[in-house]
């Protein structure tokens, strides 16, 4: 009698395990070369004193700055990813998916800064949008370091609810709208003087272009 022979399909998942490896020792070089900032960092939730000190324009092109925007990356491609599993939308191994989402983060972010600095410029308030986009970064960066070892165990485990990442988005927007009304405290003389151009701002380059990402999205058009 002859066996039969069944194809045995393994998932490949060593790429994002060499990812998350990446990532976290990114966050424990971080931690170690700037130890006192990171660990003012790590209380931004609770505290707004590195906000307080690290308020200053320059700060965003530092190397600390730059150092966890690469995690920030990392970890919001993995959770677009995984979200897309969960909904029964793609596979978590897939990695080729996973290039095209961390790609397309990469420019959206670089992109939109560039196009800011543009409108900076011409409206004379690129100091201030320099310190209204470094608080931006600075929260959004905290959520993808919160989000990593959440991704890590919604990829190594099956059998989520689809609720997880609904609770998981619902989270991250209440921290950042927290951040946008800390940052238009923060910045309220600056704003005053300048309201119509931050107003102007505010629907051409923060809700325009999540509205259109989301009607793409909504109508299958990506």
């Amino acid at each position: 009698m002859m066996e039969e022979l069944q194809l045995r399909i393994t998932e490949n998942k060593d790429w994002a395990t060499v990812l998350f490896v990446v990532a976290f020792a990114i966050i424990a070089i971080t931690k170690s070369v700037y130890e006192n900032r990171f660990n003012d960092f790590s209380r931004l939730i609770f505290s707004d004193k590195y906000a307080k000190i690290y308020r200053d324009s320059s700060h965003l092109k530092s190397s600390f700055t730059a150092s966890l925007f690469f995690v920030q990356i990392i970890s919001f491609a993995f959770f677009i990813l995984l979200t897309l599993n969960i909904f029964g939308y793609a596979s978590k191994t897939d990695w080729l998916l996973y290039i095209q989402i961390i790609t397309f983060l990469f420019f959206f972010i670089v992109s939109k800064y560039l196009v800011e600095k543009i409108i900076a410029t011409s409206f004379n308030m690129e100091e201030f949008i320099e310190q209204f986009n470094l608080q931006k970064v600075t929260y959004r960066t905290y959520i993808g370091i919160l989000l990593l070892p959440i991704n890590a165990i919604l990829f190594y485990y099956d059998g989520f609810s689809t609720n997880v990442p609904l609770i998981i988005m619902i989270v991250a927007l209440t921290i950042s709208m927290v951040a946008y009304i800390i940052s238009i405290k923060t910045y309220q003389n600056a704003i005053i003087g300048k309201l119509f151009y931050f107003i102007l701002y505010l629907c051409a380059l923060e809700i325009a272009p999540y509205y259109f990402m989301y009607y793409l999205f909504t109508k299958g058009n990506i």
